[in-house]
């Protein structure tokens, strides 16, 4: 079991929160980026740098995912091949995908990607928030109790 983190648009607030459970809980995380990340000496922390690219974190990703591990990403469509896969992805801001809701949220995020386009909607998510931060860390510790079992 591993934890992947999609860390270039990952809120420091999250990094920050997975740094202390992957010592606590001694759970391999992996930040992959395509530019150098900062990490803290722990021997289950690291971080992957990949070529810049369109996705190029992405499909790494999904490359090196195995079943059960868990995917810390706000990119929908990367949400959606790591179910596929046999993983889970958590939101930063506390929601998980699974297999039982991620055909729903890519078919909303697709719906606004289009209003958007259309220049129907403008604007783009909140700011990262305490709310936010509390919803991840609950889900976050939900999930590796779970996964400890």
């Amino acid at each position: 079991m591993q934890i992947w983190v999609d860390a270039d648009a990952c809120p420091g607030q999250a990094k920050e929160l997975l740094f202390r459970a992957a010592k606590r809980t001694k759970t391999k995380t992996t930040l992959v980026a395509n530019q150098p990340m900062r990490t803290p000496p722990s021997q289950f922390i690291d971080s992957l740098l990949v070529p810049p690219g369109l996705d190029v974190a992405d499909k790494q990703i999904v490359e090196l995912l195995e079943p059960g591990d868990l995917v810390i990403t706000a990119d929908i469509p990367l949400a959606a091949d790591v179910v596929a896969k046999g993983g889970q992805a958590l939101n930063p801001r506390g929601e998980l995908y699974t297999e039982a809701n991620i055909g729903e949220r890519l078919a909303f995020r697709n719906l606004l990607d289009e209003l958007r386009g259309g220049g129907e909607i403008t604007g783009g998510p909140a700011n990262y928030g305490d709310k936010d931060r509390q919803e991840f860390a609950n889900q976050l510790d939900r999930w590796l109790t779970a996964a400890k079992k």
